[in-house]
């Protein structure tokens, strides 16, 4: 069997952007919920989904604003997308997907956890995480977990992410740490691209084992001095980057592998909400019903 793993966070956000604003008889919004729906009954449909569950950042901080004040936050996020996160969960579930909501951790965190808890479990063949999120990566291994992109239709094995990031997936957070990621608020190390960190963490693969001094280096790298005496200027600086790029895989989730067979949606309630958003078409697409 294989495992997917969604990213519910990126989905809505696609969805929301994706297709046109919609509100329903109150003036809520809820295009994105429409878009979201579809887009989980379009994976459900494949034939290979068999085991699902979707995480949630259900508040945007997580306990990484207490580490790092810059760190990713709600604001400047669009009240119309916000308004639809809480029942961006209650539609999923509806849809009789198991729905993990992070309050102290975040999504990726929960996805993380899963795919290392599940990933040698028994008849487990390939753990999917559906979501083209740089962080994910470092959650790859092998073939045996990958991340998909939905959007483009590309899978990421071990292989996917050295070409892509020029290092292992174990090594991802200490790129990031070096690169920075705007998308949360990481400024990385001044001087360093995605090149120069490619081309040093190749060879030393963790921030400890650089060298502070370029002379020690047994890389050739542009700008090395530069580089070397930035990082080492800002090791604290980096290491903290670093811890808030790695993902945890201790998040206490209380689903087992079998918890997550997806056996249908929820007809009565799976329908009401769809009528209520003004999507009574994704019904007729579900493709099996639960019977308990």
């Amino acid at each position: 069997m294989k495992v997917h793993l969604v990213d519910g966070t990126y989905e809505l956000f696609r969805a929301y952007y994706g297709v046109p604003p919609a509100h329903d008889a109150a003036g809520r919004p809820v295009g994105a919920l429409r878009g979201l729906l579809a887009t989980l009954v379009s994976l459900v449909r494949e034939a290979d989904v068999t085991h699902v569950a979707c995480a949630f950042d259900h508040v945007i901080e997580s306990y990484r604003n207490d580490l790092f004040p810059g760190y990713k936050t709600g604001d400047g996020v669009d009240a119309d997308l916000l308004a639809q996160f809480h029942p961006a969960e209650d539609a999923v579930a509806a849809l009789g997907i198991v729905v993990w909501p992070m309050v102290e951790f975040e999504a990726d965190d929960a996805l993380a956890t899963a795919a290392a808890r599940f990933r040698d479990e028994p008849g487990v063949e390939q753990v999917v995480i559906c979501s083209p999120d740089k962080d994910l990566t470092q959650c790859v291994v092998g073939s045996r977990v990958v991340c998909r992109d939905r959007r483009r239709r590309i899978d990421r094995d071990e292989d996917g992410v050295v070409a892509r990031f020029g290092v292992r997936p174990s090594s991802i957070p200490d790129w990031l740490a070096l690169v920075g990621d705007t998308a949360d608020g990481i400024p990385g190390v001044p001087g360093w691209g995605e090149k120069s960190a490619a081309a040093v963490l190749a060879s030393y693969r963790r921030l400890e084992a650089i060298p502070d001094a370029a002379a020690r280096w047994t890389v050739e790298v542009r700008g090395r001095d530069r580089l070397a005496a930035s990082l080492a200027g800002r090791r604290k600086d980096a290491y903290l980057y670093r811890d808030l790029a790695t993902l945890r895989t201790d998040v206490p989730l209380a689903e087992s592998l079998a918890d997550l067979e997806w056996r249908g949606a929820r007809r009565d309630e799976l329908t009401a909400l769809c009528a209520a958003i003004g999507a009574p078409e994704i019904p007729e697409r579900v493709p099996r019903w639960r019977e308990d």
